[in-house]
């Protein structure tokens, strides 16, 4: 790999893979990461496509997958009454789902770091209705992630 990633672009590429992985269940988790890398780093892939994918990338990925339906009960639990995750925009819900999988998984990064890198997502992905409801609904996570601990 010829350049060190930040984590918030790692989020962003997890991001990216994450959205079609939602839509498209012949796409493996593999490819989605490919497709993310190859959108905006493509000079990171080889010719072999080896060796360039960073490890906190597909950690993101495969632990959002393989947590999805606890990270979206989760979610669920902190909607207002009457919302549902089918009611979300996927570009949110998909947001939701890697700040909270790192608030529950990833003892390395604070909560606050979460919340403040998928509030960055939102600026960059969706608008600021988007952007103050993701807040609002981490935000209640947050409190009771804080509260069990």
């Amino acid at each position: 790999m010829s350049k060190e990633l930040s984590r918030h672009e790692i989020r962003k590429m997890a991001l990216q893979a994450l959205f079609p992985l939602d839509f498209n269940q012949d796409l493996d988790k593999k490819d989605a990461i490919m497709q993310a890398i190859e959108l905006e780093h493509h000079e990171m892939v080889d010719e072999e496509q080896e060796n360039f994918v960073p490890a906190y990338l597909d950690k993101l990925v495969a632990g959002v997958c393989e947590h999805k339906a606890d990270l979206d009960e989760l979610i669920q639990k902190h909607l207002k009454k009457g919302w549902s995750i089918k009611r979300l925009s996927k570009m949110d819900l998909c947001i939701l789902r890697i700040a909270s999988y790192e608030m529950m998984y990833e003892t390395n990064v604070p909560n606050k770091v979460a919340l403040n890198e998928a509030l960055e997502l939102t600026k960059t992905f969706s608008d600021d209705q988007s952007r103050k409801f993701v807040n609002g609904v981490l935000s209640a996570i947050n409190t009771d992630l804080t509260k069990e601990a």
